[in-house]
């Protein structure tokens, strides 16, 4: 079982890097699609109750806001990584602009985002830790996180 937590941006390829990787084998939580925070921790007791492993896909750009998942998961028995999406606030809003309409975000909200940022630490309980970067031909490069942005 394994819960999986996405630091990072919007507009940084974590729902993107979520279907490429895990779609077929973790449930994804998600506060966009699910709203509210109530639905958000319904499914993620639903989860550590069937032991099924899920992707936390939000921006998480917190310690404390990760802390609501990690001790839950990890008193369940959930092996805990972590994905920190890497990427400039430009690259992050230039990518935004691309997206639909509907699916922008506004430039702000990726700011403010920014301003709160803390590079996760395996202090906050995950068993792993790994960097993302949209590759520059396409698809995602991973690697294991070494405590410092590129």
């Amino acid at each position: 079982m394994e819960a999986v937590i996405f630091i990072g941006l919007q507009a940084t390829g974590k729902s993107s890097f979520y279907l490429a990787r895990f779609f077929h084998s973790h449930i994804r939580i998600n506060l966009d699609m699910l709203k509210t925070r109530r639905r958000e921790e319904l499914l993620l007791h639903a989860c550590l109750a069937m032991q099924q492993s899920f992707v936390v896909d939000n921006t998480n750009p917190t310690a404390e806001e990760r802390a609501r998942y990690i001790p839950p998961a990890r008193a369940a028995g959930f092996r805990i990584a972590g994905y920190y999406f890497e990427s400039s606030l430009g690259d992050a809003i230039r990518r935004n602009s691309t997206r639909a309409p509907e699916a922008q975000v506004p430039v702000k909200a990726i700011g403010a985002t920014r301003k709160k940022l803390q590079l996760p630490t395996p202090v906050e309980g995950f068993d792993a830790l790994y960097t993302v970067r949209i590759a520059p031909a396409g698809g995602f490069e991973v690697a294991p996180w070494d405590g410092q942005p590129a």
